[in-house]
């Protein structure tokens, strides 16, 4: 299978570099021409434009940051769309709504492209690592095509259902992380007014049925929000955004979780 990546960011990048070293042909495209130079050393090539890494590919996986980046990479003048042959699938690993991936597959369904919503968990290490979790919503036959490209830099690879069911996990998921850090770091300030110590109390509960991820990071930091809010406070705050709305156009009430991560955007200085 031919390869197609667009993304090279602090995540995509080492997705992208584990693809070109399991030996797939594959394409590369970026805004910026710094982020292809990490690849000069690689089997890579590069394309022009998203419609020629697409001519050029047979699954094209696009790994930007939110829905208007999705929109333009693939529906855009030169965009992945205009380039993409029956046949071939595209695969959303940025986090978006899944309306938007939901749409993007009608459009697509007239030229008998296949997309499939695959967002993905973990960060740089885990791609680097081959240990990414893939969340992918589409139908089984393109989600089996793809598998084994995604297994290149994921494990493990879960299909959930019809498209945008990989983006309402993934949501949901990332919902249920924002939350956790208020209890995380709430936990940590109270234990250092009743005089222990956030590194010895963190060491404890890492050990104990209340550890979390969440915790984790806020240990391995300064025990408070401050250093996750500066690099991740947006993207959490659009995440719990996008499945507040996704509760609200459904008519379902979220419960406590939701109101747990908006007091997180709080501590972070951020509101949805």
């Amino acid at each position: 299978m031919r390869v197609g990546f667009i993304g090279l960011g602090s995540q995509g990048g080492p997705m992208a570099r584990r693809i070109v070293a399991a030996g797939y042909p594959t394409t590369l495209w970026a805004r910026r021409p710094a982020s292809l130079e990490p690849f000069a050393d690689t089997a890579a090539s590069t394309a022009d434009s998203p419609a020629d890494l697409a001519a050029a590919s047979d699954l094209v996986c696009v790994c930007v940051v939110g829905d208007a980046d999705v929109r333009e990479v693939v529906l855009g003048e030169r965009g992945v769309l205009a380039g993409l042959a029956p046949g071939s699938i595209l695969a959303i690993h940025a986090t978006v709504h899944p309306a938007t991936c939901r749409e993007l597959a009608d459009i697509a369904a007239a030229q008998q492209v296949s997309v499939i919503d695959a967002p993905v968990s973990g960060g740089g290490p885990a791609a680097e690592a081959g240990t990414l979790l893939v969340m992918v919503g589409g139908a089984t036959e393109a989600v089996e095509r793809a598998r084994p490209v995604f297994a290149t830099y994921a494990d493990p690879v879960v299909h959930l259902g019809e498209v945008g069911a990989g983006q309402t996990t993934k949501l949901l998921n990332n919902l249920l992380f924002t939350a956790n850090l208020a209890t995380s770091a709430s936990t940590l300030a109270l234990g250092s007014d009743l005089g222990i110590s956030p590194d010895r109390l963190g060491e404890v509960i890492s050990h104990g049925t209340a550890n979390s991820f969440a915790l984790g990071r806020l240990v391995a930091g300064d025990g408070t929000l401050t250093r996750l809010a500066a690099h991740a406070g947006d993207l959490l705050r659009k995440d719990v955004g996008l499945v507040a709305d996704l509760a609200t156009s459904a008519g379902i009430t979220p419960g406590v979780v939701l109101g747990t991560a908006d007091a997180t955007l709080g501590m972070m200085g951020r509101s949805r």
